[in-house]
């Protein structure tokens, strides 16, 4: 399709300064900005294969197709499931662009050489640290590894200083995850990258001794509430998401951060791609601007997801503890290698 040069309605592209967040320091430098030349028109359709919550990206689509007139139809499914599909379509895939939660589903799809480049827009949105050093594809949104735990089992001087530490024979039965799990498998797949395969193969050998097998971040939450385990490992929003319901998943549990770029304060972007087999990539292009610009993250920030915001200097619901002050290690996207991971969880009898 060709690209004429006018202005893209509604896409806040042009010449303002990205803010350069970090996950673990706190310094912030401006990103260059965008020329009015970048920004095009575009129609037509495309299609998106989304493995993120379903309501914050039909949200970015209503309001994209309302800017721009691009009919979006979306496809939903799970990370691996999708990521899967698309390997398997190859350059016959229908989609244009991929979203997931967690991002070895967007590593495994970049290994397959099946992503176009990001686009200078993009990568001027978001911050290197949010991004893949690929440029591949890139985070719009993030979330953080937490240690919820039951306040009247717990106090914080016996929570644990290191996710390492949940590997401990006095940890045995106190403490639970979701193992088969995308977002688990996440964590897991940044311990690797951290700690290296003997250490990982190690913790999870541990692990499948001393924790709690559940279906789900939810459930693990819900578990922790009732006093049924002391602790487990799950995904910061989920608690947030309780607190703004009624709470009565999350009333009696609080909230760990590991900090100290520890595996366990690993911040997990949620990714998105453009395809190289797009049939409409100036459409595809503009979509993943949109939601990594200012009005797609603003939606990010007052939506109930309660994700982090990576892009165009928007900042995060202010309920969220500062990303800048959650200290997380430094992972680079492209290189968590989701198929390790799970031949060691299996290894291990996790899954």
């Amino acid at each position: 399709m060709k690209i004429r040069n006018s202005a893209l309605a509604g896409i806040a592209l042009a010449a303002t300064a990205a803010l350069g967040l970090t996950a673990c320091g706190g310094s912030t430098t401006p990103a260059a900005t965008v020329s009015p030349s970048a920004e095009a028109k575009v129609s037509g359709e495309i299609t998106v294969y989304n493995a993120q919550h379903e309501s914050m990206t039909k949200a970015w689509v209503e309001e994209f197709s309302k800017e721009t007139g691009v009919k979006v139809t979306l496809r939903q499914g799970k990370d691996t499931e999708m990521s899967n599909q698309i390997i398997q379509e190859g350059d016959k895939s229908p989609a244009d662009v991929f979203i997931t939660e967690n991002s070895p589903a967007m590593t495994q799809v970049e290994n397959a050489g099946l992503f176009a480049d990001l686009t200078d827009e993009v990568k001027n949105q978001v911050p290197a640290e949010y991004r893949p050093s690929t440029n591949k594809w890139t985070g719009v949104a993030a979330r953080s590894t937490v240690f919820v735990y039951n306040k009247e089992k717990l106090t914080e001087d016996k929570l644990p200083k290191s996710l390492s530490d949940l590997a401990g024979p006095e940890w045995k039965s106190r403490w639970g995850a979701s193992p088969s799990g995308a977002d688990f498998q996440a964590i897991v797949s940044a311990y690797l990258e951290l700690k290296g395969e003997a250490e990982t193969e190690k913790w999870l050998t541990a692990m499948k001794e001393n924790a709690k097998g559940y279906q789900g971040n939810g459930a693990v939450l819900k578990a922790v509430n009732a006093g049924e385990i002391e602790g487990g490992v799950i995904y910061h929003y989920y608690y947030f998401g309780d607190q703004a319901k009624t709470g009565e998943n999350s009333n009696n549990v609080a909230s760990h951060y590991f900090k100290n770029q520890d595996p366990g304060a690993f911040v997990s972007v949620s990714g998105g791609g453009v395809l190289k087999s797009s049939k409409n990539k100036a459409a595809a292009d503009a979509f993943l601007a949109f939601i990594t610009g200012k009005k797609g993250q603003e939606q990010l920030q007052t939506g109930k997801d309660f994700e982090y915001t990576v892009g165009a200097g928007v900042a995060s619901n202010d309920k969220l503890v500062p990303l800048a002050e959650l200290q997380a290690p430094t992972v680079d996207s492209s290189k968590l290698n989701s198929k390790k991971v799970t031949e060691l969880m299996t290894k291990a009898g996790l899954l």
